[in-house]
């Protein structure tokens, strides 16, 4: 399984990646392994994620939702939590 992520950072920032397991992801971003934008914003958490059969249609997912804005991804988590 694939997963795309989102977290919220320390700082309220968002951060979105992919991963094909989410469990020892969240523990490398927060141990100051994970992605370089993450290392200074600890801790993360994570706020909402979508499963995928593949790599591709994850990579394609994750590239979408990148191109949304701030409040387009705030209104994404919010609707999961629903």
């Amino acid at each position: 399984m694939h997963y795309v992520y989102i977290l919220c950072c320390s700082d309220k920032t968002l951060y979105t990646g992919w991963t094909t397991d989410l469990t020892k992801r969240l523990k490398t971003h927060n141990s100051g392994k994970g992605a370089k934008y993450t290392r200074c914003r600890l801790p993360v958490e994570l706020a909402y994620y979508e499963e995928f059969e593949d790599k591709s249609s994850a990579l394609k997912r994750e590239y979408g939702i990148k191109q949304l804005s701030r409040a387009e991804k705030l209104k994404l988590i919010c609707q999961k939590d629903l």
